[in-house]
């Protein structure tokens, strides 16, 4: 026993872990250090919402209310991991392994309006029955220890084409999108750039906020322009505050008025293609959350988490993802940017990630601060596109590289998997040699047409579906399905 515990002070007294996982700071130093958590995370789950603006065709009314759902939902979700979940330091904020499912929602609503209901408020309604579903699923899978033998199933060679389809999703809003005004969208590229890969070697704020600090510059100059009469209504960037004068300071109405806090864009609608798409992303973002614990728990100098610790964090991002879908935001994971955070700090502590879930809370109720978010235009939108997406493809890439690319049985799997992808929805949408969902129409029953239909015109659900069925019915050795690589 007393060997043991040498060993362990020996550990403690040469750590590097300014605060440690279990250790309380004071209250203060708790809060600044929860306030850079969310600034960390701030840039990759607003722009989210702002990514959806146009698609959705959401009033400023509606998209400060999306935003202010979506800094609720994180900050639940953050408190359930860290207080019946993994109990790692970690942050929740939205997935961006859903992104190209939500959109074949926000397809499927535009296809089957209903009177007075607006295209964005029917979308979030399908978007919020494929998230609930999809949790309850999750919550399953994690909570019953599932997600070890998913693993097996799930490798990189299906995970990696599916991650480059979700970057490659928006190619055609990109340029196009920031191109409305160059000098702003051209602005957003060139800073996110130069903050990320530049300044971000010799300045620790560039490494920590490259995608706000672009965000805010871009911002302000647009302000000032737009306020100073230089561009009027009607110009690509000009930035309109009415909104955000007509907001209320508080979202305090739980059930009753415009946008509760519980069901602000009515009764979630439920279409089971949308549910198998949506269910792709869950695949992708429990094999990507895996891979986080154990990062987070490396940072953090922790034990590496047991099986039982894995599948309380699954399962309680499923919970997170079930009051998101009840509070009407987009669908939680883990964020990488904040376990790097714990490196670059040296704060390990849960306590200070609890904070940060408060702070989260305190921002979505205070609903001014989403419309303000809200007013962001366009063009700069658009360079984030460009900047950011590629890099999540390059993500799949990296995924990919864990298994043995020398292999046949690997390349042809992963190659075939993303060509499908991408060409297979090209069918379904028409082309000039025919429209696919046509002649399933014709095919099928009804039901069973409109789910072939919106699956087979999700690029990620044919991806993850064809990987799927080859990757575990060609033989392959662990190594060329790179099996157990971190």
């Amino acid at each position: 026993m007393a060997q043991t515990k040498s060993t362990a002070t020996v550990k403690r007294d040469s750590s590097k872990i300014l605060y440690p996982i279990d250790s309380r700071p004071p209250l203060q130093r708790a809060l600044v250090l929860g306030i850079q958590h969310v600034l960390t995370m701030f840039g990759a789950t607003v722009s989210v919402p702002l990514l959806f603006e146009q698609p959705l065709g959401m009033s400023p009314a509606e998209l400060g209310t999306l935003i202010s759902s979506v800094m609720i939902c994180s900050g639940v979700a953050t408190i359930l991991q860290v207080t019946i979940g993994s109990r790692l330091p970690i942050i929740q904020g939205v997935s961006f392994s859903f992104l190209a499912a939500f959109f074949a929602c926000i397809a499927y609503a535009k296809a089957n309006p209903i009177a007075g209901v607006s295209h964005g408020a029917l979308s979030m309604r399908y978007i919020a029955g494929a998230i609930i579903v999809g949790s309850l699923v999750e919550i399953v899978v994690g909570f019953s220890g599932l997600i070890g033998k998913l693993r097996k199933v799930v490798t990189p060679v299906v995970i990696g084409p599916v991650i480059m389809l979700i970057g490659l999703a928006l190619f055609e809003h990109g340029a196009p999108k920031a191109g409305t005004h160059w000098p702003v969208g051209g602005a957003t590229i060139v800073l996110v750039t130069l903050f990320t890969l530049v300044l971000a070697r010799h300045h620790r704020i560039f490494r920590v906020l490259p995608v706000l600090l672009a965000v805010v510059c871009v911002w302000v100059v647009c302000t000032v322009l737009s306020v100073s009469g230089v561009w009027t209504a009607g110009h690509p960037a000009f930035i309109d505050f009415s909104g955000v004068g007509a907001a209320p300071w508080l979202r305090v109405n739980l059930f009753w008025g415009d946008y509760p806090i519980l069901l602000p864009w009515g009764t979630p609608k439920l279409a089971l293609g949308l549910i198998i798409a949506v269910l792709a992303g869950y695949v992708a973002s429990m094999i990507e959350s895996f891979g986080d614990y154990h990062g987070a728990a490396a940072m953090a100098e922790a034990p590496p988490p047991t099986d039982k610790q894995i599948s309380r964090g699954i399962g309680s991002e499923g919970l997170g993802c079930l009051s998101t879908g009840l509070l009407g935001g987009f669908s939680s994971t883990s964020y990488s940017e904040n376990i790097a955070l714990i490196g670059l700090t040296r704060v390990a502590s849960r306590y200070v990630v609890f904070v940060a879930a408060f702070v989260l809370l305190a921002l979505g109720l205070f609903a001014k601060f989403g419309a303000v978010v809200a007013t962001i235009p366009g063009p700069l939108v658009g360079g984030l596109y460009c900047s950011l997406f590629g890099l999540i493809a390059a993500v799949g890439i990296q995924q990919l590289a864990k298994a043995d690319l020398h292999s046949q049985r690997t390349l042809f799997i992963a190659g075939f998997s993303l060509f499908m992808g991408l060409s297979v929805p090209k069918w379904f949408s028409g082309s000039i040699y025919g429209n696919g969902s046509e002649v399933v129409k014709l095919a099928l029953d009804p039901t069973s047409a409109s789910v072939l239909i919106s699956l087979g015109s999700t690029g990620m659900g044919v991806a993850a579906i064809l990987g799927l069925l080859l990757d575990n019915l060609i033989p392959g050795t662990d190594a060329e399905r790179g099996i157990g690589v971190e």
